[in-house]
């Protein structure tokens, strides 16, 4: 983690000039910190300078790579900047028009920039439901009408589908599957498994065993055919625009597998967006 990010901007203005060959004098503002997000540190920074002549303003995002292990099992060998991840992601995403996104800057895999892999790409404005206070108490959602918070559930689960109706092997998503290995709901179970254990490094963890222990006695028979699985699907990971997307964000935990697998992740975390916070579902909200 940065934590002196003012001494980011000067180098940062000369990787974002480089990449902007239309662009002169450009300057980094005072940098601001988003109100939500987990993994990669994340950072918003208004810019200014001139192009053609002509003076401008805009915003970059600026995602960092942190020191501390990956929130999420690695998906193939070799897969552990989740900073790159993210970044090959979107660029697949963009290229195939598949899904709403914040348009991609570029990405840096020299840490000797700004001292750490990073990734910049366009600012989107709107509202996002965040975390703390948690969204289904306070905020945009709540203030909003029935028909309102009906069109943004909807609108979301729509985004995920998208995402799956992608031909992730004419995509370029291969390098999510190591070679020899089926991209099944076992192999998730799995990989989260052996992360859980690696994690947990020998403690016991009764719940953790339980719910494991149900997922083997109860893996499904048969799935749907394996799909670009977005793998952190929930409304906050979505900027929102009149309540529907405006981008999707945040694709560290991208894998190919049976689409059930974001279905599943979007119900637990609308579970746990109501039930933790004993919050009754508001008007318009599915059952």
């Amino acid at each position: 983690m940065i934590e002196d990010v003012d001494r980011l901007r000067a180098p940062f203005e000369r990787w974002l000039a480089a990449r902007w060959p239309d662009a002169s004098d450009v300057r980094i503002g005072d940098v601001q910190a988003p109100k939500s997000g987990f993994s990669a540190q994340t950072l918003i920074l208004p810019v200014e300078g001139e192009r053609a002549g002509a003076p401008f303003r805009d915003k970059i995002v600026l995602r960092l790579e942190t020191p501390e292990p990956a929130i999420y099992p690695q998906q193939a060998p070799g897969l552990d900047c989740e900073v790159e991840i993210q970044f090959r992601a979107m660029q697949a995403i963009a290229h195939a028009a598949a899904a709403p996104l914040a348009p991609l800057v570029g990405f840096e895999p020299d840490p000797s920039v700004l001292g750490t892999p990073f990734y910049a790409m366009g600012f989107v404005d709107g509202d996002v439901p965040v975390e703390d206070p948690i969204y289904t108490k306070q905020g945009f959602f709540v203030d909003a009408k029935p028909e309102q918070r009906a069109r943004l559930v909807e609108e979301g689960i729509r985004a995920m589908a998208s995402l799956h109706a992608l031909d992730w092997r004419e995509a370029g998503f291969d390098w999510l599957v190591p070679a020899g290995a089926a991209p099944t709901i076992a192999r998730q179970l799995d990989l989260w498994e052996r992360y859980a254990r690696r994690e947990l490094r020998e403690r016991v963890h009764p719940g953790i065993d339980r719910a494991l222990a149900w997922l083997h006695a109860n893996a499904p028979a048969r799935t749907n055919p394996p799909a670009l699985s977005w793998g952190d699907s929930r409304p906050g990971n979505i900027i929102w625009r009149d309540f529907r997307p405006a981008a999707l964000t945040d694709f560290e935990n991208v894998a190919v597998a049976p689409p059930e697998l974001d279905l599943g992740w979007w119900l637990m975390f609308d579970r746990w967006s109501h039930e933790t916070y004993g919050q009754e579902r508001l008007p318009g909200e599915p059952t």
